[in-house]
């Protein structure tokens, strides 16, 4: 009897593989950071029964239309706007993604970033390799405080509430706005539900967690910075379409805002030379949001056994469609 094929579209640790081995045929692109070619992913499609994928991997409609057996898509991420979960569906294809594995980690990382901002810790750090720090000074690359301050979190879901029990550590007062208000989560977190209009304009700290949608498409455009603080402090650890970056690089620019820190951006990788790299007041990371040894391992081995289950005809751990 003929083994089931899986290919995988990045380089990962071959002792994660191994238990599968003996059940299934594996095939797996031969490098970790370089994306494998489209022209290899649609050959590849075409002779494999599992896939599983990264977060850079198009599974669009001319990809999925190469398949001539595939039964599931594994995206090694929550999100899955890299994939055409509709007309998998209409395929009979089921899409699967990675939730709860990464949240804490993810969360880790928006607070951290929320604080490196906050108290200027790249420019600080630049500042002693620059070879500028010569003596104290009262005001020094003087920051702010993030204690005892408002969060505001747009997009409750689980990494959301993550970064809000952090919050409550540090005495801060938690604002969310959500698609569907989560009285459980007000319960638990003592954050309170608001407009987004309200969250833009009491919060020191914005956070945005929000899936990519139409409706969260650009969600943080010109209008959204001019409402909030001169002092406010935007960070984003979602999706980088969901944020306007001209009008964000604006409203640095022109002191609308104090500073941002970003995770994502809408084209990645960004260049060297992307306009937000020019300011001072912006820390950039390259999509590291969950990007710990545990964490990226888990993710790995859940795709692995979401593909699995499906290719032996059990229900998926964490469906999509």
């Amino acid at each position: 009897m003929r083994k089931p094929t899986i290919f995988i579209t990045r380089k990962v640790p071959e002792k994660l593989l191994e238990s599968y081995k003996d059940v299934f045929d594996i095939r797996m692109w031969e490098k970790e950071e370089e994306p494998v070619p489209r022209e290899v992913l649609e050959k590849e499609v075409k002779q494999v029964d599992g896939l599983l994928c990264v977060l850079s991997d198009q599974v669009d409609q001319s990809v999925l239309n190469q398949s001539k057996q595939l039964k599931v898509v594994a995206n090694m991420a929550v999100g899955f706007d890299n994939i055409n979960i509709n007309y998998a569906k209409e395929m009979g294809v089921i899409v699967t993604n990675t939730p709860d594995v990464l949240s804490e980690s993810t969360a880790d990382l928006g607070f951290t970033l929320m604080m490196a901002t906050a108290r200027r810790l790249n420019e600080a750090a630049e500042y002693i390799k620059d070879g500028q720090w010569k003596n104290w000074a009262p005001f020094l690359l003087a920051g702010t405080d993030v204690h005892n301050k408002t969060l505001g979190i747009v997009g409750m879901g689980r990494i959301g509430e993550a970064i809000a029990r952090r919050a409550k550590g540090f005495g801060m007062t938690v604002l969310y706005h959500n698609r569907k208000r989560k009285r459980e989560a007000e319960r638990e977190l003592q954050a309170s539900y608001v407009q987004m209009d309200e969250l833009l304009s009491q919060s020191d700290f914005v956070i945005s967690v929000v899936p990519f949608t139409k409706e969260t498409n650009k969600l943080f455009n010109k209008e959204a910075f001019e409402k909030m603080k001169e002092s406010a402090v935007f960070v984003n650890i979602s999706r980088g379409a969901v944020v306007d970056e001209n009008a964000l690089y604006c409203a640095l620019k022109a002191g609308e805002i104090k500073a941002a820190g970003l995770d994502v951006f809408e084209q990645e990788p960004i260049s060297s030379n992307h306009p937000l790299l020019e300011l001072e007041n912006v820390i950039c990371l390259p999509h590291i949001g969950s990007a710990t040894v545990q964490t990226r391992t888990a993710m790995i081995e859940l795709c692995l056994k979401n593909i699995a289950n499906v290719l032996e005809e059990k229900a998926p751990l964490t469906p999509v469609n």
